[in-house]
């Protein structure tokens, strides 16, 4: 439910509200805009029907919301969010590159992956430090010391970096070094990470996940943004089809219907959607024709002998040919590509 103030309402009025809907047990999210200042209702709805809110000075309308996922809603915040990553701008027009290999296996990889990336465009650096794999006896990253190489290398080329946390534990830490954190596919529906990550108030990236509906993750959001933060990413990666001939299915439809029922930005990455690199350079177009804020792909100098995902990952000179096209294809469609700030 969402409460509609009058352009005139007082402080007091605003708090009475507030205190009026927190006194049956729900809690009330304030947003201030340029022309209208809103209450968010947060909790069940039933106990508001019998709740003569309208008739409360300062109110100008009660707007009952159907969809369970209110913050995240297109009618609890009309325009587009765009979130900041350290400068670094996604959505409301604004589209962001994203690269990196996917997991952080020593300094000197990174920087020449870094290098090259940075080179083609990509405005935030990608990589992981704790890797959740299938078999127990993969790879699964090396931690703090990946976290360490990931912030010194984006550090030497002015990048913003995202990196992967798994367990609440280990929030606290990942956020000493990462300027965005994501919540991969397999954690998706983990709640309680999802609210120890909403406290940090840093930008999150979210991934869909393989099984997940658009609504399911749109609900992970909501346990994010009922932290108190904004600064919301989701991301379609693939979910699970049937056909084994690429790795996930590429739900490029979910982009538009993000945008029809979300203010949040939503970007692709078609690198885990096909797990083929072949196919990565099409579905990264199709996913910014379609209306998505930004690509994440998976790079890697040396695929034959990369610790994880190799084979889905593109060389860097095929990186630098598909930004190019992106670059061109967001010019067309009357967007922009964040960029950075040449290094010193």
């Amino acid at each position: 439910m969402i409460i509609v103030l009058k352009p005139d309402v007082t402080e007091e009025q605003i708090q009475h509200v507030i205190e009026r809907v927190e006194s049956l047990g729900l809690r009330a999210h304030l947003s201030r805009g340029t022309y209208r200042t809103i209450i968010g209702v947060i909790g069940d709805e039933t106990k508001l029907q019998a709740e003569p809110l309208a008739a409360i000075p300062g109110v100008a309308e009660v707007v009952p919301i159907l969809p369970p996922y209110k913050l995240a809603s297109r009618e609890a915040h009309p325009l587009p969010t765009v979130v900041d990553v350290a400068g670094v701008k996604i959505g409301g027009g604004h589209v962001a590159l994203i690269a990196g290999p996917c997991a952080v296996e020593s300094y000197e990889q990174m920087e020449t992956i870094a290098a090259a990336v940075r080179r083609a465009g990509a405005s935030i650096l990608r990589g992981g430090a704790f890797k959740p794999r299938t078999s127990p006896y993969s790879f699964q990253g090396l931690g703090e010391e990946g976290l360490r190489i990931l912030r010194a290398v984006g550090d030497q080329f002015g990048m913003p970096v995202v990196t992967e946390v798994m367990d609440p534990r280990r929030v606290e830490l990942v956020s000493q070094y990462a300027d965005m954190l994501q919540i991969g596919a397999r954690n998706m529906q983990n709640f309680t990470l999802l609210s120890e990550v909403g406290k940090t108030q840093k930008p999150i990236l979210l991934k869909r996940g393989m099984s997940a509906t658009v609504q399911d993750l749109l609900m992970s959001a909501e346990y994010i943004l009922s932290e108190g933060t904004s600064q919301v990413v989701l991301c379609e990666r693939g979910v699970k089809g049937f056909d084994p001939a690429t790795r996930n299915l590429f739900d490029v439809a979910a982009v538009p219907l993000v945008h029809q029922l979300s203010h949040l930005p939503i970007i692709v990455d078609p690198s885990h959607a096909t797990g083929r690199p072949d196919l990565i350079p099409a579905c990264a177009m199709a996913g910014l024709a379609a209306g998505a804020d930004g690509v994440h792909v998976e790079v890697h100098h040396q695929p034959e002998k990369a610790l994880s995902d190799g084979a889905q990952a593109l060389l860097p000179e095929q990186y630098a040919e598909l930004a190019q096209q992106l670059k061109q294809l967001a010019q067309l469609l009357g967007k922009t590509i964040s960029t950075l700030e040449p290094v010193q």
